[in-house]
C-alpha cells in the first residue's frame, strides 16, 4: 500500500507540472488600454493585446471610394445604434483602400464606443473564444481578418463559416466580422469546377466544389467591391496626400509626370502607391532636395 501511495503521489505532482505547461483561458485584457487589440497566441498561450500606436488615417484621407465609404459607414453606424447591421467582405484590386476604410471606421467611431480586434487567419478557429470575451462588454466590437483566403481543407475556413452562420450558438449582437480580400469568394477557382456544372432545363447549376467555395462568401451579409483607380483618379489621390504633407498648391501641377512616372515603374496606380509617391516627394522637399 506505500508504494501504491508513492506512486499515486508522484503521478498528481507530474500531473500538476503538466495542467502549468497547458494553455488554459485567455485573459481578459485592460479594456481601457486602447481601442484596437490584436488577438495573439504565444507558446501556446492565447491573448487579446491593445495596439498602442494605431493607424491614423481618416475617412476623408481616402479618395474616390465614396460608394464603398457610404455603404461600410451606414453599416457600421446602424451596429452602433444597436440596430441590425451586416458582416462585411471588401474584395477586389489591391492597394485601393479595403484595409484603411476599416481602420478609418475605428478612428471616426471609437468616441462613440468603437473597438477592432485584428485576427490573423491562423487564428480564425479561435474565434468562438473570442465572441464569448466580449459577448458581455458595453462596446460594439469589429473583428477584422485583413488580406483572406483559403485553400482546400483549411480549419480556418470551417471555423468562419461555423461562426458566421453555422453554428448552434448565435453570434453576440455586439460583434461584427470585417474581412478584405483579392479572392471574391475567398478560395482558389479553377477552370475545370466549371465542367462540374450541369444543364437542367436551361438553367445552369454549378458543382457541388463552386457550391461549397461560394457557401462561405454568401454569408457575409454586405458585398463591397473595389476596382483599380484610372489616371485621373490617381492623380487626385496624389494631390490630396501631397497636400496632407504640407506640399503648397502651386507645386501640384508640377510633379503629375514624376506621380505617373512612379506609378509606371510600380506597375499600378493604386491608393497605396500614391501615398507611398507623396511620401518621398514630402521627404525630398523636407530635407532641401526639391
Amino acid at each position: 500500500m506505500t508504494e501504491l501511495a508513492d506512486l499515486l503521489s508522484r503521478a498528481e505532482r507530474v500531473l500538476e507540472r503538466l495542467e502549468s505547461l497547458l494553455p488554459g483561458p485567455a485573459a481578459a485584457p485592460d479594456w481601457d488600454a486602447a481601442v484596437a487589440f490584436r488577438w495573439q497566441r504565444r507558446h501556446g498561450r492565447a491573448a487579446l493585446t491593445p495596439v498602442r500606436m494605431r493607424h491614423r488615417i481618416r475617412l476623408e484621407d481616402l479618395q474616390d471610394i465614396d460608394e464603398q465609404k457610404a455603404r461600410i459607414d451606414r453599416n457600421t453606424r446602424q451596429f452602433l445604434a444597436g440596430r441590425r447591421a451586416n458582416n462585411v467582405l471588401l474584395t477586389g484590386a489591391r492597394g485601393t483602400g479595403k484595409s484603411s476604410l476599416t481602420k478609418a471606421l475605428l478612428n471616426e467611431y471609437c468616441a462613440q464606443g468603437l473597438r477592432l480586434i485584428e485576427v490573423d487567419k491562423t487564428d480564425l478557429v479561435d474565434l468562438p473564444e473570442i465572441v464569448e470575451m466580449v459577448g458581455t462588454r458595453p462596446e460594439r466590437f469589429i473583428l477584422f481578418c485583413d488580406d483572406l483566403s483559403f485553400e482546400e481543407g483549411e480549419d480556418a475556413y470551417k471555423a468562419l463559416k461555423s461562426v458566421l452562420d453555422g453554428s448552434v450558438a448565435a453570434m453576440s449582437d455586439n460583434v461584427l466580422i470585417y474581412a478584405t480580400s483579392n479572392r471574391r469568394h475567398l478560395m482558389p477557382e479553377y477552370h475545370d469546377e466549371n465542367l462540374q456544372a450541369r444543364h437542367v432545363g436551361g438553367e445552369i447549376h454549378p458543382g457541388e466544389a463552386t457550391e461549397e467555395k461560394i457557401s462561405l462568401s454568401e454569408r457575409f451579409g454586405l458585398w463591397i467591391s473595389f476596382y483599380p483607380f484610372s489616371q485621373a483618379e490617381y492623380l487626385d489621390i496624389v494631390a490630396h496626400w501631397l497636400s496632407s504633407f504640407g506640399v503648397p498648391d502651386g507645386e501640384l501641377a508640377a510633379v503629375r509626370q514624376e506621380a505617373l512616372q512612379w506609378a509606371l515603374m510600380r506597375g499600378s496606380r493604386s491608393g497605396r502607391v500614391a501615398w507611398q509617391f507623396a511620401r518621398d516627394y514630402a521627404g525630398q522637399r523636407q530635407d532641401g532636395e526639391r
